[in-house]
């Protein structure tokens, strides 16, 4: 441990900051990493600051939600190297303004599931699939899926992206040793939680890394959902600094006979069929940049977004909305790139830290008020994780 000490001391005179991962393709490494990090900072608003539980969050939100503002924070160590004595452990040091005490430890769990988007298990009516900004849906639209001819729990061809790929990081699989946070520590990020200041990640299975983060927590995106005289609804939200483009996605329906869900409709604002996988995530500045250039992202300074009349026509009796803003990133590694292109080049570890902000809102009869704005309280329930198992919870009456 006297040798990763020294190393996180010099980490403070020689850490080099990457504006993007990108940089490290310039030119490879000689070796290394031998530990990678990853941090996903969120700030969630409206229906999910509501205690709603959306996309299994709940459990890495804030308390309190006075203010229908919470916090998300993800922790994830990677190594190439196993424990130094006994079984694995490891600790993040953050500045008092993080208000999570003096660390939050790394866990390393038994198996991690992914978060794949999902189904539920025995898939009943029709998916309805509209995409794009504009008062009425482009020729071609819905793209209608009939999920009764689908085996229990099978994925319909083409209904997730596969041009992005989710990317968290380290994981169980692709590290020898590996820690995440939240654990079952009780501790969650607060409301007024700050990232800014110095932070250290220290363990008994991976060099000692540290290093200054300037970007705080996004602030938080309000949405407002207001109906047209055309039955179409503009979509308009506030511009959120540091946000490097905006995507919107909708779903909703109309009850069968019996009380049973009829038809589901998916909406997007992507330009072309993009739905769920990776855009689901965090995503970085470069790939954002990408998909403004082919419009599946909308662009930075974009405030707002028709949603066409036939995307409310075909969901009546609810609609649920998610907003999010995509962020900047931090990244650093230590040692620094040598100047000398021959010279040996050991890369010891590497951090990358990537923020988002997110609001959601509810547009069905009897509940005004609850496009991204404070109202009543909704009741709590955890769903699986992904656009599909939010998807699958409301087919199945849950979230």
């Amino acid at each position: 441990m006297a040798i990763n000490r020294k190393m996180a001391v010099l980490a403070g005179a020689g850490v080099v900051t990457l504006a993007a991962w990108p940089l490290l393709a310039q030119r490879a490494p000689t070796s290394g990493p031998v530990a990678r990090y990853d941090m996903r900072a969120g700030t969630v608003s409206g229906m999910m600051a509501m205690g709603g539980g959306m996309g299994g969050a709940l459990g890495m939100l804030g308390g309190g939600g006075g203010d229908r503002v919470q916090k998300e924070l993800y922790l994830r160590l990677g190594s190439s190297q196993a424990p130094a004595k006994g079984g694995p452990k490891a600790d993040h040091f953050m500045p008092p303004v993080a208000k999570l005490g003096k660390s939050v430890a790394l866990a390393t769990p038994v198996q991690e599931k992914g978060g794949a988007d999902e189904l539920p298990q025995k898939p009943t009516g029709r998916i309805l699939i509209f995409w794009g900004c504009g008062e009425r849906a482009p020729k071609g639209q819905p793209v209608v899926i009939d999920l009764s001819k689908i085996a229990a729990g099978q994925m319909p061809p083409g209904l997730w992206t596969s041009t992005i790929i989710r990317d968290w990081g380290p994981s169980l699989t692709n590290s020898k040793t590996f820690g995440r946070w939240p654990a079952e520590d009780h501790k969650f990020v607060k409301p007024d939680s700050s990232l800014i200041g110095a932070h250290r990640v220290a363990g008994n299975y991976s060099p000692e890394i540290a290093f200054n983060l300037t970007q705080d927590f996004m602030a938080p995106l309000r949405a407002t959902n207001a109906e047209n005289a055309s039955g179409s609804a503009l979509l308009s939200w506030n511009s959120v600094p540091g946000a490097t483009g905006y995507l919107a996605f909708m779903f909703g329906g109309k009850q069968g006979p019996g009380g049973q869900m009829g038809d589901m409709v998916m909406w997007t604002s992507s330009a072309s069929r993009q739905f769920g996988g990776g855009l689901s995530d965090w995503l970085s500045p470069g790939q954002v940049a990408a998909l403004v250039k082919d419009r599946t992202v909308m662009a930075p300074a974009t405030t707002s977004c028709t949603i066409p009349v036939e995307v409310r026509k075909a969901g009546p009796d609810f609609r649920m909305g998610m907003l999010t803003a995509f962020g900047p990133e931090e990244n650093f590694s230590y040692p620094p790139r040598p100047a000398d292109p021959k010279a040996a080049w050991n890369l010891v570890w590497t951090a990358r830290v990537r923020h988002r902000s997110m609001t959601s809102w509810m547009d069905m009869p009897g509940m005004a008020g609850m496009q991204g704005q404070p109202g009543e309280q909704q009741q709590e329930k955890k769903c699986k994780k992904g656009i599909g198992g939010i998807l699958g919870g409301v087919i199945k009456g849950g979230c």
